[in-house]
């Protein structure tokens, strides 16, 4: 398990008709406030401004291709040479991280390879490296 310390949350939330939405400032734009999507906004801000890694190299929900299927994933950190280096799958809090969600992930990055995969639901987050074709995990977030 990983220790997080999210930042103070700074958040601009809305109600739409009848429904709370939150302002993603990386994606620019308003969208509903799930509560995978409160988990990815503070996992989000806690890369951001905790680890300092560059907003610049980090990309929110994209849209990524598995054979005929179109999947999204949740956080991707491009390393300095723009290369796939880290992936977040986030879920609910009241989601366990469970084989099923690591497999999610690791299918994604089939797609995109990364060196870096996390999984977290808010409360608890799990890491590991990819390391000569083997998963290690990881007892710290990787530095950037």
């Amino acid at each position: 398990m990983l220790t997080v310390q999210y930042p103070e949350p700074e958040f601009r939330i809305r109600k739409e008709e009848g429904r709370e939405q939150v302002f993603d400032r990386f994606r620019k734009k308003w969208v509903t406030l799930t509560p995978e999507e409160w988990v990815r906004q503070n996992f989000v801000a806690y890369l951001a401004q905790v680890l300092k890694y560059p907003e610049s190299l980090l990309a929110i929900e994209k849209e990524i291709k598995l054979g005929e299927l179109s999947k999204r994933f949740d956080i991707l950190i491009y390393n300095r040479e723009h290369q796939p280096w880290l992936m977040v799958e986030c879920k609910a809090p009241e989601v366990n991280l469970s084989e099923d969600v690591l497999q999610q992930v690791l299918r994604y990055s089939i797609t995109l390879p990364v060196t870096y995969l996390l999984i977290t639901n808010g409360s608890y987050t799990m890491g590991w490296k990819r390391e000569n074709g083997q998963l290690q995990p990881l007892s710290a977030m990787p530095v950037f």
